[in-house]
């Protein structure tokens, strides 16, 4: 709110005490906060009160914060003019969560949400001179335990019940990569505004056609029912005036435009990659009755048509679900986003930024917002709007058997209205999507579910919840909002239960949860989206090294402290069985941290080759999307995560960059077993076919060579041959299939085949490489690696310091660079080498420094 329009400051100089006095405070000692918005956690971090939770066992001295209630105060003061204005509101945009707020002695408002934003009148109990605001909190966690007790226990994944019932960010209870910290506090500004009359609300909604004419309205409502009038304007990305309209009255408290573009007259807002991301601004302008300007609001958006197209595939059962923008079919391939920090109000705007512009530059384009943490902050979405990266946003509602009694249904859809209207004119929000995991639960528990029943009301079902995704959400999203909604992720629809993999979206972890699954069998897994999936990997061992402290003989991967910072249930059987059967590896801190790793970073560079190959052109999307759990940690620890808490990223994060580019070459070799007839067992031929394909994400055909190497790792047997070839746009291209070189027919099991690595490229016209893969035999245990000193590897670096290049005289997998000291920026990792391939690698903040490289078969294992 600007000054002409009123008056609109943020309430500072907080101060907070634990009521009662305790470990936090003494009796009636008040501490001032270091910054506003804040949390009580973060308060007594800084003061020195309590030990870092993310260090060592620490996140269990904590615990006692969450069940004590603590009360924040300040004074603010109000000069008589501004009592004039005909309305003075206290604004607060998010309380953690059970709070009442007192004004001068007077209760003014009791929250029970984290997620509502609370617009309080109080013209009837602010004074001139200084005005104290107190806010008390509960406990959530006590209070949630009372709510369950008297509304029953229900079922879940992760964290205790009592979560069920409390609108607050789940994950704050403890979930398979977050530690248990509950939160508490004036987590969002808080501002006192005097004003007369304001703009409220701007909803812009556009319809474009299928041939891009853009229709767009724009209803405004205004707080009060005045004689005054408001301008409209639309600017574009350079700042000029695109349209604007006469001014219009506003005594009916609402006021609404309309305006018509042809194709071309407005840029459209594109996904990184495949177009610009322009952006444009609303400009409404509130004016008196004597033409003097009280308001100027504004909002930003973009215009782009958006369908999920869920149509018949040729040659397989179910539909699509694909993302269409702007008539350009997507592959979107992202990640999952949790909270980016236990401790929210330590996430900056610069933060946010850093970890969005690493899925770019990752070749990501997509991010889903999970529904188990926050509706993120403004700033978080803008940024996804700039870079174009398009958001999938689910409701709160994470791995749980939800109620659905009257309050807090209420409550719920007062969520919904004030997020759905916050979020909808973001471009890059494309899809709502009713909860995380919660259809899954009612499957699990046998829960009453007839996916056939599309009209009852549910709420005395013993699954309550589906009034909420099929009745409450649904109804608000297409109430205030054109983006489209699903009910759940995941989700088939169709009478289908959420494990077919032929409708909607699945979440595929019977690789590491579930049956646990060879990594190799990601194509027989696919679905239609796979907007979940994945595989732990230690972080960088700096961040290991944080979290153990300075106990150092914690330092080993079995150790308390190490297993208190991996939450999985059952990860060390898990690490082991992967590790077991695919590698052997050493247990030093140090090596185990080196293999996950690499096992991380083939397992997620697995599942995107094999799926991209799925999208084979219009009719023929098999799958669509796949969506990595997950791009980042809340706190150090061992996870799902690519990158770490501290924006390091792990080597999985570059496999995966390099099979989201814009071109890719996939392999696979593959063995089959024919018998020389019907009877016999002992006599039959193996024989192995090797599979080639490309990938291309751009809209125009790329023609291109396909150049295939075959090396014999323990003999200087090599063969190799090249072939033009033309990948078709945004889909994939088969490219060869037939025998693969240095791997003849077998008739024997005895026989060994030999260790021959496959070695694909595509190059560009003038030798660029476009794309490249190296297909090793596995399991690589079976591998029996050279000698360090055979391999002829070189490295050289180049006079600044900080190019480096890799060469070598022997094939090499599963390369990870490190230096001593602070991390080096590193442009890749994870790296398969191959003679007569030198790769270059960017290395900022080397200096020149000495490299230490690790590599399956270097001796430490």
């Amino acid at each position: 709110m600007s000054a002409k329009s009123g008056i609109s400051r943020s309430l500072e100089k907080w101060s907070f005490t634990q009521v009662g006095g305790g470990e936090g405070t003494k009796d009636g000692e008040w501490l001032e906060v270091s910054s506003f918005p804040t949390t009580v956690h973060v308060e007594l971090l800084k003061l020195g009160r309590i030990p870092d939770p993310f260090i060592g066992l620490h996140e269990w001295d904590v615990q006692w914060i969450g069940e004590k209630e603590w009360v924040f105060k300040t004074t603010f003061d109000v000069a008589q003019a501004e009592l004039a204005y005909s309305n003075t509101d206290l604004v607060f945009d998010g309380l953690d969560t059970f709070a009442t707020v007192t004004l001068n002695g007077e209760k003014i408002l009791k929250s029970s949400n984290q997620f509502l934003e609370y617009r309080v009148p109080v013209k009837d109990y602010v004074k001139v001179g200084a005005n104290e605001v107190t806010i008390h909190f509960e406990s959530a966690f006590l209070k949630g335990r009372d709510i369950e007790k008297e509304h029953g226990k229900l079922n879940l994944w992760n964290g205790d019940s009592s979560r069920l019932h409390v609108r607050k960010a789940q994950y704050n209870y403890g979930w398979d990569w977050g530690p248990v910290i509950m939160t508490v506090g004036p987590w969002k500004p808080i501002t006192f505004q005097a004003y007369n009359n304001r703009v409220a609300d701007i909803d812009i909604r556009t319809d474009i056609s299928e041939a891009l004419d853009v229709k767009i309205s724009v209803d405004i409502t205004f707080a009060g029912k005045k004689s005054e009038s408001a301008a409209f304007s639309l600017k574009g990305p350079d700042g000029a005036t695109v349209a604007s309209s006469p001014a219009v009255p506003t005594d009916s408290g609402h006021a609404k435009i309309s305006l018509d573009f042809r194709p071309g007259e407005l840029k459209l807002w594109y996904p990184v990659g495949y177009g610009d991301q322009p952006l444009y601004n609303v400009l409404v302008e509130l004016t008196d009755e004597n033409g003097s300007i009280i308001e100027v609001k504004t909002q930003r958006t973009a215009f782009r048509r958006v369908r999920i197209i869920q149509d018949k595939l040729v040659d397989q059962e179910g539909l699509t679900f694909l993302f269409e923008i702007n008539n350009v079919r997507i592959f979107c391939g992202g990640s999952n986003w949790i909270p980016a920090d236990s401790f929210l109000t330590t996430v900056t705007s610069q933060r946010y930024r850093d970890w969005l512009q690493l899925m770019v530059d990752g070749n990501q384009n997509m991010v889903r917002v999970w529904g188990g943490g926050i509706y993120e902050h403004d700033a978080f979405y803008d940024i996804c709007d700039e870079l174009g990266l398009l958001v999938w946003q689910d409701f709160m509602f994470g791995c749980g058997q939800y109620p659905a009694y009257e309050t807090f249904v209420q409550s719920i859809k007062e969520e919904a209205v004030q997020n759905v209207k916050r979020l909808r004119h973001h471009p890059s929000v494309v899809i709502f999507a009713g909860n995380n995991e919660d259809y899954q639960i009612a499957e699990s528990f046998k829960l009453e579910l007839d996916y056939d029943d599309e009209t009852s009301d549910f709420r005395k079902t013993n699954f309550p919840a589906r009034y909420i995704y099929e009745h409450v959400l649904p109804e608000v999203v297409e109430g205030y909002s054109d983006i489209f909604y699903h009910r759940g992720s995941p989700y088939s629809g169709h009478g289908k239960p959420t494990t077919d993999r032929t409708l909607g979206d699945i979440h595929q972890w019977n690789v590491w949860h579930g049956s646990q699954e060879p990594w190799h069998n990601w194509d027989i897994l696919a679905g239609r989206f796979v907007s979940e999936f994945g595989m732990q990997g230690y972080p960088n061992i700096r961040t290991v090294d944080y979290w153990i402290g300075d106990d150092k003989s914690e330092r080993f991967p079995q150790s308390r402290v190490c297993n208190n910072h991996n939450k999985a249930d059952g990860f060390e059987r898990r690490l082991e069985l992967y590790l077991m059967e695919n590698f052997k590896h050493a247990f030093d801190i140090e090596s185990y941290a080196y293999y996950t790793q690499v096992m991380q970073a083939e397992t997620l560079a697995s599942a995107y080759r094999l799926w991209r190959r799925n999208w084979r052109g219009p009719g023929r999307e098999y799958t669509a999307g796949a969506l990595v759990w997950q791009i980042n940690d809340c706190w150090p620890v061992t996870s799902w995560a690519i990158v770490d808490y501290f924006l390091r990223p792990k080597p999985a994060y570059f496999s995966i960059a390099r099979e989201l580019k814009p071109y890719t070459v996939g392999m696979t070799r593959k063995e089959y077993q024919t018998f020389s007839d019907e009877r016999t067992a002992a006599f039959f031929k193996i024989e192995t076919v090797l599979e080639i394909w490309g990938t291309n994400s751009t809209l125009e055909e790329k023609k291109a060579k396909l150049e295939l190497s075959a090396f014999d790792l323990h003999s200087d047997w090599t063969d190799s041959w090249a072939k033009e070839v033309t990948l078709a746009p945004n889909s994939s291209t088969e490219l060869y299939k037939g025998e693969a070189p240095g791997l003849p027919p077998r008739t024997k099991k005895s026989d060994v085949p030999r260790t021959i690595i496959l070695s694909a490229r595509l190059l560009g016209d003038d030798g660029e490489v476009l794309g490249r893969y190296s297909n090793w035999p596995e399991p690589f245990k079976f591998i029996k690696f050279p000698s360090v000193a055979e391999l002829g590897l070189k490295t050289t670096i180049g006079q600044d310091g900080e190019v480096v290049t890799l060469q070598t005289l022997k094939p090499i997998k599963g390369i990870v660079l490190d230096v001593d000291g602070e991390d080096v920026k590193w442009s890749d990792q994870a790296i398969d080498l191959v003679p007569r391939d030198p790769q270059t690698i960017r290395a900022v903040g080397l200096g020149g420094r000495e490299i230490k490289i690790r590599f399956l078969g270097d001796g430490t294992a």
